[in-house]
């Protein structure tokens, strides 16, 4: 159960990472995309890499 709440929370962490960025109008990519520059998307981001993180801390102590 430790791997699988690791795996999940990483990949929630890289998402949101990504979402924070664009959002924020750092990371322009994709060019047709429509969180480039939209702050909501930099605050959902980052709301979705602190439940990643949570959950990858959660499942690295169960071993």
């Amino acid at each position: 159960m430790g791997f699988v709440l690791m795996a999940f929370g990483a990949a929630l962490m890289l998402s949101g990472g990504l979402w924070t960025l664009q959002g924020l109008g750092l990371v322009m990519w994709p060019a047709d995309s429509f969180m480039l520059a939209e702050r909501e998307w930099a605050l959902y981001g980052a709301i979705t890499f602190m439940v990643g993180l949570f959950l990858f801390r959660s499942g690295s102590r169960r071993g």
